[in-house]
């Protein structure tokens, strides 16, 4: 079904690219700090308050903000700039993550610290949508369009790498700093990381003003291909919340609270590792295939985790189940830049990572409430549950992940060109 690809086109021409490493390498550290901010979030206002549900819901008004406002960033970034974006929102991102973290450590009502997490979810920068925007306005040629199918996959094991450090470092500063020294860190770092990437204007795309191109922006939600793709990335969210929390509640039980941010670096390495496999494979089966294998093998392992009860098992089983999650969101946004026009991409990469957050959202707080009722194994059923729904879904609606120009050559792998296949 795969092959490996030998020739030269690859990771190593994808960073050749003119202009390609002065948009990667500040924008790998501007995106570091939101995958500490969940994290960090539990891990303060469980300390706090003593209940996983509480810090559940905190995190998850968190992230249902940012599901709702990123979307909004991400038209306002195609339309003004992303610079234009960006740089008032991680100065209010800052401002507003210090605020949650002094209301936590001064004991203020839940109600408060909901008010908090609004803005601090609302302005999380959108850095990974606007990275993934700029390599398909750089590979946008004829020359350099096969690597687009390797700039998904870059950006997948990027994406990764901040979730193999971020809950590490988040659990390293709570546990043996202080409990706030997470959400410090992380808005020290939105704030610097997102500046600095803020001004590498030279590699942003084009701005398509409102009245443009067809008379009217239309909005990537408008995209049936893409609502296909969001009913995806929210259960792919939901993988991702159940497992902060259910693993911190494991943790605890089993008396090493230091454990969790370890299996959940591993869990994030397994789909790091994935993610570069993909990259190096000229696939011979089309996008939409590939998507629903890879999430038929994220559900079944996903619902293997609620029978786990060590350490090592959950270890093994975790690496497993990130690497299931490669493949499906890799092949995501890889169908992004086949369904929807350059005048709404970042709009719509930013609906997909919303979704995340939103799943995530979701996830973490029903797994926190069904952690502090009855113990972690009930919050694993969260990702298995959300994963099958997820998995029904998208085979119901696997017809609008056809590109509409069936006749059109595009990327299959790294360094291959083929005609365009509905499968």
């Amino acid at each position: 079904m795969v092959s490996t690809v030998n020739s030269r086109p690859g990771y190593g021409q994808l960073l050749r690219t003119p202009g390609a490493l002065s948009f990667v390498l500040p924008g790998f550290a501007a995106r570091q700090p939101f995958a500490m901010l969940t994290m960090s979030i539990v891990l303060l206002v469980q300390h706090t308050t003593g209940s996983f549900g509480s810090a559940g819901a905190v995190a998850a008004v968190t992230g249902i903000s940012m599901a709702l406002f990123a979307p909004q960033s991400g038209k306002l970034a195609d339309r003004f700039g992303q610079s234009a974006v960006l740089i008032p929102g991680v100065l209010v991102n800052a401002v507003s993550v210090i605020l949650l973290a002094a209301l936590a450590l001064a004991d203020a009502p839940l109600w408060a610290l909901f008010l908090a997490a609004v803005p601090a979810g609302a302005s999380v920068p959108q850095v990974g949508p606007m990275v993934r925007a700029r390599w398909a306005s750089v590979l946008d040629r004829p020359d350099r369009r096969h690597l687009l199918p390797t700039a998904a996959a870059f950006e997948s094991v990027t994406d990764e790498l901040t979730f193999v450090v971020g809950p590490v470092l988040s659990t390293l500063l709570c546990t043996v700093v202080h409990p706030g020294a997470g959400l410090a860190a992380q808005a020290v770092l939105t704030l610097a990381g997102g500046l600095l990437f803020a001004a590498q204007r030279g590699t942003q795309p084009a701005r398509h003003a409102a009245g443009g191109e067809r008379g009217k922006q239309a909005s990537a939600l408008s995209i049936p291909g893409v609502r296909a793709l969001i009913v995806a990335m929210l259960g792919i969210g939901a993988v991702f919340g159940g497992m902060q929390v259910s693993l911190t509640a494991f943790a605890e039980e089993i008396g090493q609270s230091g454990v969790n941010g370890l299996l959940y670096g591993i869990f994030a390495a397994g789909n790091m590792i994935a993610g570069i496999a993909c990259g190096a494979v000229a696939w011979k089966i089309g996008p939409r295939r590939r998507l629903l294998l890879g999430y038929t093998a994220l559900t079944a392992m996903a619902a293997t985790l609620w029978t786990l009860n060590s350490v090592t098992l959950f270890a093994i089983v975790g690496l497993l189940v990130g690497m299931s999650i490669a493949p499906a969101l890799i092949t995501a946004f890889t169908l992004v830049e086949q369904l929807v026009p350059a005048a709404a991409r970042t709009e719509a990469f930013t609906w997909l990572t919303g979704a995340v957050a939103f799943g995530q959202a979701a996830a973490v707080t029903v797994a926190g409430r069904l952690a502090d009722a009855h113990g972690a194994s009930y919050g694993f059923l969260v990702p298995a549950v959300a994963t099958a729904l997820a998995l029904l879904t998208l085979f119901a609606l696997r017809g609008r992940l056809a590109p509409a120009s069936k006749g059109r050559t595009v990327a299959r792998g790294v360094g291959h060109r083929a005609l365009a296949t509905v499968d």
